[in-house]
């Protein structure tokens, strides 16, 4: 008889990148904190980190090089103004990119917010064995990320596959 798949706890860092928001009215930022705390994760830690790519690939090296952050969501700046320059902060760090979650992203966004979804560059990929997703700003952007995507890929019994049983995987050479 074959045993039933424990549900792993994931160690998750958010990242609010904002000029402007604070901890107090960060509601993007909380609704990815209590979503994944319902879902039986734990908040690694949490920061608020101005739009400039030196200071968001600092906090991602620093998380990145914790062993316990898993995985990192971060909320803001990835639109296609002049301040939005979270998909450069991420992307200079990855060593592989996951092309499809932007991809699925912008799919079931599209569903909400039709075409103005082609302004979302909502991106991820892996770092030293660290999983980072980089989402829009929008608290709905960011339930529908974690309720469509996320929640199911942090969750170690979903199947046919998920994120969480690569992660012991992720260092191999």
């Amino acid at each position: 008889m074959n045993d039933p798949v424990q549900k792993k706890c994931v160690n998750i860092a958010i990242l609010t990148v904002s000029d402007t928001r604070t901890l107090e009215n960060d509601t993007s930022g909380q609704t990815l904190v209590d979503r994944l705390q319902a879902a039986g994760h734990h908040l690694a830690d949490r920061q608020i980190v101005k739009d400039e790519i030196p200071l968001l690939q600092g906090t991602l090296r620093q998380w990145i090089d914790r062993p316990d952050v898993d995985v990192v969501i971060a909320t803001g700046g990835t639109g296609v103004t002049g301040r939005d320059v979270t998909p450069e902060a991420f992307e200079g760090l990855y060593e592989k990119s996951i092309p499809g979650f932007g991809e699925l992203f912008r799919w079931l966004s599209y569903q909400n917010i039709k075409t103005s979804t082609i302004q979302s560059r909502a991106t991820a990929g892996v770092a030293k064995g660290t999983f980072l997703f980089a989402l829009p700003g929008s608290t709905g952007a960011c339930k529908d990320a974690w309720d469509q995507i996320l929640v199911h890929q942090m969750d170690s019994t979903h199947r046919p596959c998920n994120l969480v049983e690569l992660m012991p995987r992720l260092m191999e050479k």
